[in-house]
């Protein structure tokens, strides 16, 4: 299936097969369905981790668009977390703006925050401007009964982060090999503007790193989806 989705207000063309729709993103959505089911006067929260450069923006706009066709599954708004990084002032204070992407450089006791606020009501959620390289408060209305949060380190094993599971009714991991990465955030960062050496030194500096630390420094999820070479999900 070839579909247009909007991801941090641009239009991706995004594909995925029959097969896996029908094995692994359905089943998926029922099961987080039944999860709700059983408490529906609350609002579900799910966890979606994974290295940089595995789709998770993509495949939960996709989840969410999924979820809008099947009137037997709850809707779904999916909530990334690079809103949460620190503002470019504190980065430069810290010396951290080179690393941004890493755990050092989000504001975890705010999304605590924002995560204990919407799982007692409405609320609102941050979203990362990509103009201004810095976060735009309340851009987002959270209105959804299953809402997935999508990000790095959600599942990071580090007192700080492991707070955060206390808001989590579910969570999901996806692992892939990372060295199978490389090559697609370097294109992520030319397709932003960087060139091609600047992407390599990002890479190396920050996007690297930060692949091999979430891949070891993250606790096991409730489901592991593997990313094959071509971009598809298959369950662990």
């Amino acid at each position: 299936m070839k579909i247009m989705l909007t991801i941090n207000g641009i239009d991706v063309a995004a594909h995925f097969s029959e097969q896996d729709i029908e094995t692994v993103h359905k089943p998926l959505l029922q099961r987080l369905a039944r999860l709700h089911a059983a408490s529906p006067h609350q609002r579900t929260i799910v966890f979606l981790s994974a290295p940089p450069g595995t789709g998770k923006s993509t495949l939960t706009a996709f989840w969410a668009w999924l979820a809008a066709q099947d009137p037997e599954l709850p809707a779904l708004q999916t909530l990334p977390m690079d809103g949460f990084h620190h503002y470019n002032d504190w980065l430069d204070a810290e010396g951290l703006r080179p690393y941004k992407g890493a755990p050092e450089t989000f504001d975890v006791t705010k999304l605590a925050g924002n995560l204990r606020q919407i799982r007692e009501g409405q609320g609102t959620w941050p979203q990362y401007d990509r103009q201004r390289h810095d976060p735009q408060e309340h851009a987002l209305q959270v209105t959804a009964p299953l809402v997935v949060v999508e990000g790095n380190w959600l599942l990071r094993d580090d007192v700080d982060w492991c707070k955060l599971r206390e808001y989590c009714d579910f969570s999901i991991f996806i692992t892939v090999p990372a060295a199978a990465l490389s090559q697609r955030l370097i294109a992520r960062k030319q397709a932003g503007g960087l060139s091609k050496q600047d992407a390599i030194a990002f890479y190396r500096r920050t996007d690297g790193p930060n692949v091999e630390r979430v891949l070891s420094e993250s606790v096991p999820a409730d489901v592991t989806l593997a990313m094959t070479e071509e971009g598809d999900y298959r369950f662990v």
